[in-house]
């Protein structure tokens, strides 16, 4: 970028613009990755990158217009090219519905700050204790499959109203698959971290080696409803999925579950009699995530005039009632509701869950343990019903001890049945979604006991 700090382009961004207002987004990542298979190391590597984003307005109150221009190549030279092209998009564009005066503010503190950075050096205990478990794999009869990466995002925000903001973004994760060298039986675990120092490559290793042990014996089970254990995890794969569907514009339209039938939300509907509480908080311990908006485009769920817009910890479900949903500044004028922009985290507790998914399968006369969830699909949005296959990992559970593998299968289910249905749940804790987790780490769920999971037809995946 010839040698200009990411601050340095926001200003001459904002100093070339020509527009009637002017967000520009900033975003540098320097990541660092293994990537492992058959036991061995493949490949690993260091990344930098940047984005820059161009939000041009043009024209006054309700008439004005946006238009936005990102480029992942630039140089100073073509900084002007990039602010003229979304002034352009602007004009071509025509009035934006959600266009609303720019968030001012003064410059953060730690506007100044360089971008942050990682190295090879933060898999420091991961590395050697990956090193131990691909001797114990082979030495075992099995072979391990894995990924894992960490980055540190740094965006920095800034306005032609005077907003001057910055985030650092510390996340990633690890994700390993386990098979036997038949291969007739596999499983998966994950983790996400911030730094890492959280990751227990021993504990991971000895779960699929229990997992895989499991499956020594397999057991053919035919379609049907069944008294289901769901780990955190394959709670974090479905409840990520019904926040992404809570854009309170979609609702108000009559487009989604959340949609009151001939007009407006059900906010402030009890959704299900159980105590559960659906929420986001830009400071949670662990989840910690931008603190304001960054909206790269408009959408139903965000808007670039509300970048730099304040979030704050939001429940979305309390006690069982929906109470809030995705609102921009614009769609909450529609809704006569309040302003809740999207948030990067989402965590589910349950009031008197306790435990583990240990604990539940303990519990289980007869059942199924379903850790890993994939491939998940909408099938009908007006009731969120939702569609995918399990992997890696379904067993049968009898007299609380699990004796079994059986076949994968095709599930169908909505999310907001499950909490209407579920009849035990565990203690919150950090998940990492296996369907979702590379684009939404930052999740902190129970496990739930379902008495009837739907498990709708038997498939061929492995």
């Amino acid at each position: 970028m010839s040698g200009l700090a990411p601050q340095e382009v926001v200003e001459r961004c904002l100093d070339l613009s020509k527009a009637d207002g002017c967000v520009v987004l900033v975003d540098e990542g320097h990541s660092a990755n293994l990537r492992w298979a058959n036991n061995t190391l493949t490949t690993n590597g260091l990344m930098r990158s940047r984005s820059v984003t161009v939000v041009a307005t043009v024209g006054e109150s309700e008439g004005t217009a946006a238009g936005v221009v990102a480029r992942s190549a630039v140089t100073q030279e073509t900084l002007e090219p990039l602010v003229r092209a979304a002034e352009q998009a602007a004009r071509d564009n025509g009035p934006a519905e959600d266009a609303q005066p720019l968030i001012a503010g003064e410059p953060a503190t730690d506007w100044h700050e360089p971008a942050g950075e990682t190295s090879v050096g933060v898999f420091a205990d991961v590395a050697p204790a990956l090193g131990a478990t691909f001797a114990r794999a082979g030495a075992e009869d099995r072979r391990s499959y894995g990924y894992v990466e960490h980055e540190v995002t740094t965006t920095y925000l800034g306005s032609s109203a005077g907003l001057r903001l910055r985030h650092e973004q510390p996340s990633g994760h690890i994700g390993i698959t386990a098979k036997s060298t038949d291969p007739t039986r596999s499983a998966w675990v994950g983790q996400a971290s911030r730094d890492f120092v959280d990751v227990d490559v021993d504990a991971l290793d000895a779960e699929l080696v229990r997992r895989l042990g499991w499956a020594s014996r397999t057991v053919d089970l035919p379609a049907g409803r069944y008294d289901t254990v769901l780990p955190s995890t394959a709670v974090a794969d479905l409840m990520i999925y019904t926040y992404w569907t809570m854009s309170a514009r979609d609702a108000q339209d009559g487009r989604t579950v959340f949609s009151e039938p001939g007009e407006g939300t059900r906010v402030g509907e009890r959704l299900t009699p159980r105590p559960v509480t659906l929420w986001s908080d830009p400071a949670a311990p662990g989840l910690g995530c931008a603190p304001f908006v960054v909206a790269h485009a408009s959408s139903s769920e965000q808007s670039v005039f509300d970048n730099g817009l304040r979030v704050r910890r939001t429940e979305w479900i309390s006690n069982g009632t929906l109470s809030e949903l995705l609102q921009t500044r614009y769609s909450a004028e529609l809704t006569g509701l309040a302003t809740t922009p999207y948030v990067g985290n989402l965590g589910l507790t349950v009031d008197g869950g306790s435990g583990s998914a240990d604990d539940l399968v303990a519990d289980l006369e007869r059942g199924v343990l379903l850790t890993c969830l994939w491939y998940i699909r909408e099938v009908d949005p007006q009731t969120l019903l939702l569609t995918g296959l399990t992997r890696d990992g379904v067993y049968l559970v009898e007299h609380g001890e699990v004796v079994g593998a059986v076949n994968n299968f095709r599930f169908n289910e909505s999310p907001l049945g499950l909490l209407e249905r579920f009849s035990d749940a565990g203690a919150t804790v950090p998940a990492f979604s296996r369907e979702w987790g590379d684009y939404f780490p930052r999740t902190a769920m129970p496990a739930l006991r379902v008495p009837d999971f739907n498990m709708s037809s038997v498939s061929q995946a492995s």
